[in-house]
């Protein structure tokens, strides 16, 4: 048997698995950092709406009031 041959094989089978975890937490960080920009977003769009009604009962009133 060639040991030079089973060495070798077991090297790159080392490195493909080693390349494929880490490639899988990059991708498994960015999903993270877009989930948590998203949620800022939502956040964000749910505020609006929330000061969009605050304002249009502002006017209204200020309406009455004139």
């Amino acid at each position: 048997m060639d040991w030079n041959l089973l060495f070798s094989f077991l090297g790159s089978a080392v490195g493909c698995v080693a390349g494929i975890l880490a490639a899988q937490r990059l991708t498994n960080y960015r999903l993270q950092q877009l989930e948590t920009k998203v949620n800022k977003h939502n956040n964000l769009v749910e505020r609006m709406t929330v000061n969009e009604l605050r304002v249009k009962t502002l006017e209204e009133r200020f309406k009455e009031a004139l």
